[in-house]
């Protein structure tokens, strides 16, 4: 799985469309990830038409890159289909980093943009994106062909690794 190693965030991106099979891999692997007692409460929205993707960058802090980038998805949860109360964030965690993984496997870029747990970015994507009552936003997954490299890191450290104990 060199895709672990070899992703980074990229916030930068070249004006070429993602294809629509790049998009449903990138949602087989979303909803491949691991839920809590598999309830699996995630909902995508995917957002390509450049006016929203803009507004999406100027609501949203730290969303800029929405500018260039080509596509968006919006990793959303059904908080009534929570077994296991919370859990979702996990869920939903879990997904979006599939989506990044993916995307790295298929020659694309991408980079997390964090709604949850920050109230007001959460509120303005989801209200914009008319996410229904009973729903939270986790993630929007800026994707798109990278216009820039970024190299390999190890971040492997000795002294974050404890055995059997602090």
């Amino acid at each position: 799985m060199e895709e672990i190693f070899e992703r980074r965030s990229i916030r930068k991106y070249k004006s070429k469309d993602v294809e629509e099979e790049k998009i449903e891999k990138l949602l087989e692997a979303a909803v491949s990830a691991p839920s809590a007692g598999n309830e699996q409460p995630w909902h995508f929205i995917v957002i390509k038409d450049r006016k929203r993707l803009n507004h999406l960058a100027e609501i949203h802090p730290y969303a800029k890159m929405l500018k260039e980038a080509p596509l968006a998805i919006a990793v959303c949860a059904d908080l009534s289909q929570q077994k296991h109360q919370g859990f979702w964030v996990q869920d939903c965690s879990a997904a979006t980093q599939n989506i990044l993984l993916e995307a790295q496997s298929l020659g694309l870029g991408s980079v997390w943009i964090g709604c949850h747990p920050a109230e007001d970015r959460e509120k303005k994507v989801s209200n914009y994106l008319k996410v229904p009552a009973g729903f939270k936003t986790l993630s929007l997954v800026a994707v798109g062909y990278p216009a820039e490299e970024k190299v390999r890191v190890n971040r492997m450290n000795d002294n974050i690794v404890h055995l059997e104990e602090w």
